[in-house]
């Protein structure tokens, strides 16, 4: 049975992501400017308006997101709202940050290229940003001790009986433990955004939206699920 928190979030998350699809069409749009060689100062305005709006989006779901756990922070680890593709490439209810670096390695070789001074501030914040993420780790391993043989599921149906001092100790370990992981993600964003060129910020995101809509897409193929527009559809432009 779904609490309330789910069946909010579940809402909430459906209308946050047609959102994002539409912002990834406009990131992919802007990004053409570099095939067309335009000039960026020409442009400077909208791009930076796009990576604000894309940025602030994607908070957006973090904001909701915390709020909604304090209420009920089971759902986060046991999500409804996503495939079970998803369910199984995430990271502590999300993406996992070090996968953003891979990302930017693959981008600096094929499609943008950066200099030696980025290269070596990334690489810096790559292990900065992975010596955080083993931090998170221990403590979901911590947890997971605490929480001895107990599955999530019969965790759900203890909390629902109980307000005992373990119980409410563990779930809000969990939530410490998933705005940890949240705040490892938000940090390797701004870290990484905030050492890009505009245009670079723009190809950057771009990547970074497509690829969690593909695997949403690749997630709903896999289930038979509804149809969920491909990339290269054509999509009505908005002022």
């Amino acid at each position: 049975m779904k609490s309330q928190v789910q069946d909010r979030f579940h809402d909430f998350y459906h209308t946050w992501f047609c959102k994002l699809e539409e912002i990834l069409h406009h990131l992919l749009q802007l990004s053409t400017l570099r095939t067309q060689m335009l000039p960026l100062k020409e442009h400077d305005v909208n791009v930076q308006h796009l990576v604000n709006t894309a940025t602030t989006h994607i908070k957006q779901y973090y904001t909701v997101k915390w709020a909604e756990a304090r209420e009920d922070v089971l759902p986060f680890f046991a999500p409804t709202w996503l495939t079970p593709l998803e369910n199984a490439s995430s990271w502590i209810t999300g993406w996992k940050p070090s996968m953003v670096f891979r990302l930017v390695r693959s981008l600096a070789t094929a499609s943008f290229g950066m200099s030696e001074e980025q290269a070596r501030k990334i690489e810096e914040l790559r292990m900065r940003m992975r010596m955080e993420e083993e931090k998170v780790e221990r403590e979901m391993e911590r947890l997971q001790v605490a929480m001895a043989d107990h599955k999530m599921v019969e965790l759900a149906k203890l909390s629902s009986r109980a307000e005992g001092v373990a119980v409410k100790g563990v779930l809000d370990g969990l939530e410490r433990a998933m705005k940890g992981a949240d705040c490892v993600r938000l940090k390797t964003l701004k870290g990484v955004l905030d050492l890009l060129t505009p245009l670079q910020c723009v190809e950057f995101l771009a990547a970074v939206l497509a690829l969690q809509l593909r695997l949403r897409q690749w997630g709903k193929k896999e289930t038979g699920m509804l149809h969920v527009p491909r990339l290269n559809e054509r999509r009505p432009v908005t002022n």
